[in-house]
């Protein structure tokens, strides 16, 4: 697995998120979530540029998933089935995947453990994977991942 071990900290700017929510234990509902966007994409993509996909998420109190899209504005309208957030971002130590996505449940793991063994400080807030690729043209032994951390 070609994972960063050392996160840099990067300032994660304002983003408009269009994006599909799920509550409950990450094996059933990110799979659907996905599913859901990317039927959602072709209408979205009639209104809005996206920019990048990604995906914000919560473990406490419970679990909450979102798939979503970043655009470049606040959305005129919303598809049925989605919900819009104007995401602060903030700081973050960024991690980052260079491979398959089947890579990311380990790869999540590591920087778990990583950020509890170093006592890197961790702000509430949400966890983003940043998919920086296409995986529709990029071989997916080059797929670049960015999984970062909400911190101090």
């Amino acid at each position: 697995m070609n994972l960063t071990e050392k996160p840099d900290v990067i300032d994660w700017p304002l983003t408009h998120f269009l994006f599909v929510e799920k509550i409950g234990p990450f094996m059933e509902t990110a799979q659907k979530a996905w599913e859901e966007l990317h039927k959602g994409t072709p209408e979205i993509s009639k209104q809005h540029k996206i920019s990048r996909y990604m995906s914000l998420y919560k473990i406490e109190p419970k679990m909450l998933y979102r798939a979503g899209v970043a655009i470049e504005g606040k959305p005129s309208s919303i598809p049925e089935g989605f919900k819009y957030e104007a995401f602060e971002g903030g700081k973050y130590a960024r991690f980052v995947l260079t491979g398959s996505y089947a890579n990311l449940p380990k790869a999540c793991g590591r920087v778990f453990q990583t950020v509890k063994e170093t006592g890197l400080p961790v702000r509430p807030g949400y966890f983003i994977e940043n998919y920086v690729n296409d995986p529709r043209t990029t071989p997916e032994d080059q797929l670049v991942t960015e999984i970062l951390i909400p911190t101090k």
